[in-house]
């Protein structure tokens, strides 16, 4: 099984945001989240308008580890909210199907690929690219592996830098710098 990877560059992030601002709101929002929360893809699409309408934190039970997670919604997401919930029912989920039923994981992953394959990106992306994409941008920016670790509740910092990416682009370097 073959691993998903973060997207790295940021003018890829910033043309998938081009790419959803043309194509839905409601996909940019759950790209946007994705990429500022660090949440997996099934917490995401659990995600109900009450959940995020007039908040200054969201805060959910992880559906996979069961632990309670408070996080600020920052000045990006906050906008996005309140346009995006206007004239919602609070008990309504966040992001619905064509069908007005609560959007899946699958619908999710194929939102994702399909956008990443429209602005060409090479990389081997998925729904978890969302959040290994938040990890390696916030590692990148305040090199606090202690916090990223805690953030998404792995055991270990060799197993976060692991899973963002950063161990393999060590490697890399450490090849493309090694000539006898």
């Amino acid at each position: 099984m073959s691993t998903v990877e973060p997207i790295r560059n940021i003018e890829h992030l910033k043309k998938l945001e081009k790419y959803f601002q043309k194509k839905s709101p409601r996909d940019l929002l759950l790209f946007t989240i994705g990429t500022n929360c660090g949440l997996r893809i099934s917490d995401i699409v659990a995600l109900n308008v009450g959940d995020v309408r007039n908040k200054t934190h969201i805060q959910i039970i992880e559906k996979k580890t069961r632990k309670f997670k408070k996080f600020p919604i920052n000045s990006k997401l906050k906008p996005m909210f309140n346009e995006f919930t206007k004239g919602k029912r609070s008990d309504e989920a966040l992001f619905q199907s064509r069908f007005h039923n609560r959007m899946d994981r699958f619908t999710a992953y194929r939102i994702i690929k399909a956008a990443c394959k429209e602005i060409r990106l090479e990389e081997k992306v998925g729904t978890h690219t969302l959040r290994k994409t938040f990890g390696y941008h916030h590692y990148k920016k305040f090199k606090d592996v202690a916090i990223l670790q805690k953030i998404f509740n792995h055991s270990s910092p060799q197993i976060t830098l692991r899973y963002i990416g950063i161990e393999q682009d060590q490697i890399d370097e450490s090849y493309t710098n090694f000539i006898l």
